[in-house]
């Protein structure tokens, strides 16, 4: 019996391309969902399911029987949160009964998906690499630092535990099929030409959502061990961004830029209103610094040691922004 390939977050943007490489790839897939979690991104594939809460250790040993690699793509990636312990419970606590189900396993490789939010500044003026310590997750609210602890936690079980972890640091994905991600509905938007505006200078590291997943397949098979590798293609500004989204879809883009010290006063109120209204705003000053404040990155070390070479981000977001159009006009097709 072949060795099966167990996807954690198969129901994610990220997690569910990393199952449909492995499965064209004719491997034997397995899928860690919870019963409440979305199918629509891999119902098309033959997949082994299995269901389970990250809190029951027995059903994650079970799950982990007799599985090559374990790709770890869960994440709760709320940055606004008012209360931060969702974020600790997913990315840290529920990630380590996976770790501890892993090494009981004995996997033979556990690839995490992990964030370029944990990597460092350079104080040169280059682009940062994995050798940069990062002195500015304070300063990235609870998000940065519970995936900061989740990425210490995975390389401490490999230095402790021996569990062959390697730890992918990957940026902001676009590309199709994209059912459900927060960053691809601004691509809808622009590709509408619903999006009158855009956020200033705000630049951020991009990479195409198959080049990525493709990432974690060349580091199952040439990672080492410990070892952390920047899975980002090339910075890109919001500006471009929106730009190559409104032209695919035939639409004119945005021409209002706000400003940074703008969008820092908006996160200002953001901040306020959640603490009067009580309630989640996804405006807050966390947000918005985490719009403009990471740094331009090297990816050679992916390139160097996984053969890992991406393709422009730019294809992958036009491709991304046909796929909503044809997605809105098979829906009003059938209306």
């Amino acid at each position: 019996m072949a060795d099966t390939q167990l996807v954690m977050g198969a129901s994610g943007f990220l997690g569910s391309h990393v199952t449909r490489q492995l499965a064209e790839r004719g491997d034997d897939v397995r899928v860690w969902i919870r019963r409440t979690s979305s199918t629509v991104a891999f119902d098309d594939l033959q997949v082994e399911r299995v269901h389970g809460e990250l809190t029951d250790d027995a059903a994650l040993v079970e799950a982990m029987r007799g599985v090559d690699t374990v790709y770890y793509c869960i994440v709760d990636a709320r940055a606004w949160l008012r209360d931060p312990a969702p974020l600790f419970a997913t990315n840290v606590e529920g990630l380590r009964h996976a770790l501890d189900a892993a090494v009981e396993a004995k996997v033979r490789r556990f690839v995490f998906c992990s964030t370029v939010g944990t990597i460092g500044r350079s104080d040169d003026g280059r682009p940062a690499d994995e050798n940069d310590p990062n002195t500015w997750k304070h300063l990235g609210g609870p998000y940065i630092q519970a995936r900061a602890d989740a990425e210490d936690l995975v390389l401490r079980y490999c230095r402790e535990r021996d569990l062959p972890g390697v730890v992918m640091n990957v940026s902001t994905t676009y590309g199709a099929p994209d059912h459900a991600s927060p960053h691809g509905q601004l691509v809808a938007d622009a590709a509408r030409g619903k999006m009158p505006i855009y956020f200033g200078k705000a630049s951020m590291e991009v990479v195409g959502i198959r080049d990525a997943a493709r990432a974690f397949l060349l580091a199952a098979e040439k990672g080492r061990v410990g070892e952390r590798y920047i899975i980002s293609e090339s910075y890109m500004t919001w500006k471009e961004l929106v730009t190559i989204a409104a032209e695919t879809g035939g639409v004119k883009p945005p021409r209002i830029g706000i400003p940074i010290p703008v969008m820092k006063v908006i996160g200002r109120l953001g901040d306020f209103g959640q603490k009067v209204l009580r309630r989640d705003t996804v405006m807050n000053s966390v947000s918005v610094r985490l719009m403009h404040f990471m740094p331009p990155l090297d990816h050679s070390k992916a390139t160097r040691e996984l053969g890992w070479e991406p393709s422009p981000t730019a294809d992958e977001i036009r491709e991304a922004a046909n796929f909503y159009l044809e997605r809105d006009r098979t829906k009003a097709q059938a209306a």
